[in-house]
């Protein structure tokens, strides 16, 4: 399955049927007066957070939802029927943006969450909604409402408890690899992570989510490589592992990299609870990495050591990240429908 994390879509509200303009008509009953029924309501759009979806690939062979709507009413004072709503199933972490891509609409984190998109138009009254006893044969009827009609934006930013951020080959998919059953693909060259990877990590009997996201480099913040499109996928996490690559020269410039792209995309990304891990460190002799990870810590403060290759410090860093994550496991709250309108 491809991954999409952004999606144009077109909606429109079910419009109401129209009322009815009848005179009830039946044998010895002189003057039956009107007996118009009122025309039905639109169906609805709503919008719903559900399980078992990561991508809104969905949505690339379908933009276009309409709410049916509702039937015209019709005599004997029959109401007409009621148009069906229309659910978009989303994957839990999905936006909702007005056309303008800035305006948040809603935030669907919860899988069940729903939000109204379009509310589907009134059904109009028939004619017998206008009898009174200065009017006892009314002639005339409501139109029904129409429907709303609206162009939103689905931007999917995926929830997971931990992000892995890095410069290209950093190894982050090899950490994600070798402590979940994720299998992102690995290779020896820059830029092997085109899209975000999930997986479930298990230490100590708890279990979390970690997200890995493509490179960053310089410059990533004005389009550079492949940008920081992908950085809202770690904007959920509560905690962010900076992973470095120890063989490389300048592992302190490396970080620093990586510490001003975050600050150009988001303050409140750079302001996250980080971790920061030598990585490679089964490459290095002793000196060199007693000496890079001092240039390293003189830049960013305290650094782990491991290496996902051969494991070594691996449950260290898990078990540093679910001292951060343990204190976010607060019982959630059940969530309540929201309506937003046009």
């Amino acid at each position: 399955m491809k991954f999409l994390d952004l999606a144009k879509v077109y909606i429109r509200s079910g419009g109401g049927g129209a009322g009815c303009v009848s005179f009830r008509r039946e044998k010895f009953i002189e003057y039956g007066g009107p007996d118009g029924g009122d025309g039905g309501r639109g169906g609805d759009v709503w919008a719903e957070a559900v399980d078992g979806l990561n991508t809104l690939i969905d949505f690339r062979y379908q933009q276009h939802f309409f709410a049916r709507s509702g039937q015209h009413g019709m005599g004997s004072q029959m109401t007409g029927a009621s148009g069906d709503d229309i659910v978009l199933k989303v994957p839990a972490g999905t936006e909702i943006l007005d056309e303008d891509e800035e305006t948040v609409i809603a935030d669907l984190t919860t899988p069940g969450q729903r939000v109204l998109l379009a509310k589907g138009g009134n059904g109009g009254f028939g004619n017998l909604h206008f009898k009174s006893s200065t009017n006892r044969a009314p002639r005339h009827a409501n139109p029904g409402q129409p429907g709303v009609e609206r162009t939103l934006w689905l931007r999917l930013k995926l929830i997971a408890d931990a992000g892995l951020v890095g410069l290209p080959n950093a190894g982050k998919s090899t950490f994600l690899a070798a402590v979940s059953n994720a299998r992102p693909k690995i290779a020896d060259y820059p830029f092997t992570t085109l899209v975000p990877n999930l997986g479930v990590v298990a230490v100590d009997g708890h279990e979390f989510v970690m997200a890995d996201i493509p490179g960053l480099i310089e410059g990533a913040s004005e389009g550079r490589g492949l940008g920081d499109q992908f950085l809202g996928h770690v904007e959920r996490s509560n905690v962010l592992l900076h992973l470095v690559d120890g063989t490389s020269e300048d592992v302190a410039a490396d970080a620093r990299t990586i510490l001003t792209e975050l600050e150009a995309y988001s303050g409140l990304l750079s302001d996250k609870p980080r971790i920061t891990v030598l990585n490679k460190a089964d490459a290095l002799d002793e000196d060199t990495l007693a000496e890079r990870r001092a240039a390293l810590e003189a830049e960013v403060g305290p650094v782990m050591v491991m290496s996902g290759v051969s494991r070594q410090g691996v449950t260290e860093v898990l078990r540093a990240l679910w001292t951060r994550i343990a204190p976010t496991r607060a019982p959630a709250a059940p969530q309540e429908r929201s309506t937003w309108q046009p």
